[in-house]
């Protein structure tokens, strides 16, 4: 048998049922892009509360802010160390530029008096009368918090020793309380003038009593307690995240890095070092030499750090020292917290979002756009936020926008689709829809532009190509009481994939209710896949299959479907020299089928398998695809075997044979003497190769008398043909 390879051959149809992709509630609606809405507790997509810039620096990031008693302002930025103040009435004015790059910390006592903390190679100035003086200098690297206590006392929160000092007055301060922790990241008073201090890179909230004394109220998962609000009623909200210190600390190093051409700086280098909970380190300044230039101050890069488990939490301390975890994220990093009434709003840095706790349901109430908001506070008229990138102060107000949009994520079909409709339900008056599709999984200029307006939920057609992609966006305008949205849908029929025929096999069995043994067992096999690779069960390619008289011939297959369909199988076989191929079995779901070979005649045979997934796509738009065997070559009819009368020469007896086979080539001759056991024999040219041979048998040492002589001669298919000579 010669094998051939074999071609996958398709049909050209497709079909699919319909799908569906739905947006529905909070976590669906907060995958999205939004500007100028809120989604409610309940899940809907609202308009937001009207934002207003109240105040734009010309520094890339405000990182601290504090609020007088008369309503002023004071900001401290960075990258070139500058202090803003800005008045009730929306005026700014530029107070001071520090001699350092970054302002992480800013308070005001009850005097008005303001004092700013300023990093790297930490120091305290005090600002007032619009003169700033140098005020303590901790020998810190970092300071992260400051906070004016009634008696007139500061307390400074430094990295990276983990020290809080107390400053009694300009020049005089302590050390107050030694946490053993790298970095005090955060400082307030409680209700009844407690200190309280949070750490990193263990997230330990402390409340410090007194000069080295202190009770841990919570130790966090995560690695650095970011804000401390304390409450009323004497609870506390506490924001922890993984990482933000270390990204302050290198905003710091690259400003100082990137200006010391620029700026003074001290005669001291400090090295920022990562240490583990429980150690403290002191600083290691450097001696330096009088220069007659300007000094200048360096600092290593920290490490990076990277935390793979939640990312951030809000916490609730109750009066009585319970814990209460009130929201959690792994995606988003929580930067501040603020309280509003019976409420509590906290910042976080996915695009700026300002969320509402109320009666432990979350609500977004508005998201700023700015990936780099670091600070939130509240006043009397309204919840500011602090930016980065544009170091800009934000103002949430009470009434809501005009108009606002909401983007959704984009949706794959898993193939082309073609669309229907998109349907929503909420309050429509004010709301537009739009789509757009590609074929690229984000959206670029090769995607369609968007949509006309669907505003009519009875003409809702999606009007985008079909694609693979899709997205869509709604757009709010103020109407009434303003449009809400709580559910969007979107139908579409993917375009249906065809089967796949991964290979077939075809192979010999034995006889049914025959017991398999070496002279039975399969003696061929021959599988051909997709790719058209033929191959034997010892994986090597072959060029010649046959199948012997009695054997049963089974043929098998591989075949699967993208979307999961059941499949329906059909085979056919077809003979060398025949035109059309003849069907064996229709409507099958098995993925094999056995036939008797002697069902068909000798010849050279190929069997195809076809797959539809009809049953689970409309009948007009099922898909189909075919596989077709490598040839098989069947052969019922043994080799004809003739051997002469044969003749002793003294203990030699010599036979000659010739064999001849019509369907294929012989592969082996034996002989035995007397029912003894079979030995083989070659052709005479050497080699048993062709359809016709002649072996010359020279058999040595007979004994005389008479001998019965048995020849057999096997073709390529096994079937044996024989000859018997008597030796006188």
């Amino acid at each position: 048998m010669r094998c051939i390879l074999a071609g996958l051959l398709c049909t050209a149809a497709f079909g699919a049922t319909t799908t569906t992709w739905e947006m529905n509630g909070y976590s669906d609606f907060l995958k999205g892009k939004l500007n100028g809405l809120s989604i409610t507790s309940e899940g809907r997509l609202v308009l937001a509360p009207a934002v207003d810039t109240v105040h734009t620096s010309d520094q890339p990031e405000i990182w601290s802010i504090a609020r007088a008693a008369n309503g002023t302002l004071y900001l401290g930025t960075g990258d070139r160390g500058r202090l803003y103040s800005l008045d009730a009435q929306g005026q700014s004015s530029l107070l001071w530029t520090a001699n350092e790059p970054e302002i992480f910390a800013v308070a005001v006592d009850s005097r008005g008096i303001v004092y700013a903390g300023t990093s790297p190679n930490g120091k305290v100035y005090r600002i007032e009368s619009g003169r700033a003086t140098e005020y303590f200098a901790p020998e810190s690297a970092y300071i992260w918090g400051l906070v004016a206590a009634a008696n007139g006392d500061l307390f400074v929160a430094t990295g990276d020793q983990g020290k809080i000092f107390r400053v009694t007055g300009a020049g005089r301060g302590e050390v107050y309380y030694e946490t053993g922790q790298a970095h005090v990241t955060a400082l307030a008073m409680d209700a009844q003038g407690r200190l309280l201090a949070g750490t990193e890179p263990n997230g330990i909230l402390y409340r410090v009593t007194g000069p080295q004394r202190a009770f841990v109220l919570y130790d966090a998962t995560l690695p650095e307690i970011r804000s401390i609000i304390p409450a009323a009623d004497g609870s506390i909200y506490l924001a922890a995240l993984g990482g933000g210190v270390s990204r302050l600390a290198t905003a710091a190093y690259t400003a100082a890095t990137s200006a010391t051409s620029q700026i003074p700086r001290l005669q001291t280098s400090i090295t920022v070092t990562a240490q583990q909970a429980g150690q403290t380190q002191p600083p290691q300044p450097q001696a330096t030499q009088p220069q007659t230039t300007t000094p200048v101050t360096t600092a290593t890069p920290p490490p990076a750090v990277d935390y793979l488990a939640e990312r951030s939490a809000l916490y609730r301390i109750q009066a009585d020292n319970t814990v209460e975890t009130l929201w959690t994220s792994n995606e988003e990093n929580i930067y501040d917290v603020a309280l509003e009434g019976a409420s509590v709003l906290f910042l976080t840095d996915a695009q700026g979002r300002i969320y509402r706790l109320n009666d432990r349901k979350v609500a977004l109430v508005t998201q700023t756009n700015e990936g780099d908001s670091t600070r939130l506070l509240g006043t009397p008229g309204g919840t500011l936020a602090a930016t980065g990138h544009a170091g800009r102060v934000l103002r949430i107000g009470a009434n809501t926008g005009a108009t606002g949009w909401f983007e959704s994520p984009v949706h794959d079909a898993g193939t082309v689709a073609r669309w229907g409709r998109i349907s929503w339900q909420g309050e429509s008056r004010g709301l537009a829809f739009k789509t757009r599709s590609g074929n690229t999984a984000r959206p670029d200029a090769t995607w369609s532009d968007w949509s006309g307006e669907i505003t009519n939920p009875d003409r809702a057609a999606i009007q985008s190509p079909n694609a693979r992609y899709i997205q869509w966006r709604a757009e709010f305008s103020r109407n009434g009481s303003g449009p809400d949205l709580a559910n969007v849908t979107v139908a579409y029929l993917p375009q249906n994939t065809a089967p796949v025929v991964r290979s077939v096999t075809v192979s010999s069995v034995a006889p049914t209710g025959t017991a398999t043994t070496a002279s039975n067992r399969a003696d061929f096999s021959v599988t051909v896949s997709a790719s058209g690779q033929v191959t034997t069960p010892t994986g090597t390619p072959s060029q010649t299959f046959a199948r012997a008289a009695g054997q049963r011939m089974q043929i098998s297959w591989q075949a699967d479907d993208a979307e999961g369909d059941k499949l329906l199988y059909a085979l056919y076989f077809r003979g060398d020299g025949e035109t059309q191929w003849k069907l064996l079995r229709a409507e099958m779901t098995d993925n094999s089928f056995t036939i008797d070979g002697d069902v068909l005649a000798d010849g050279r045979y190929r069997f195809r398998v076809t797959a539809s997934d009809r049953l689970a796509n409309p009948l007009d738009l099922a898909r189909e695809t075919e596989l077709v065997s490598a040839p098989v070559l069947i052969d019922n009819t043994p080799p004809l075997v003739t051997a002469d009368a044969g003749r002793r020469i003294g203990s030699r007896f010599e036979v000659n044979v010739e064999a001849e086979d019509r369907g294929g080539v012989l592969r082996r001759c034996e002989y035995s003497i007397d029912a003894g056991p079979w030995t083989p024999v070659e052709a005479a040219d050497g080699v048993t190769d062709s359809a016709k041979e002649r072996f010359d048998l020279r058999l040595e040492n007979v004994d005389p008398g008479e001998h019965v002589i048995a020849v057999r001669v096997f073709d390529a298919a096994g079937n044996a043909g024989l000859a018997k000579v008597v030796a006188r």
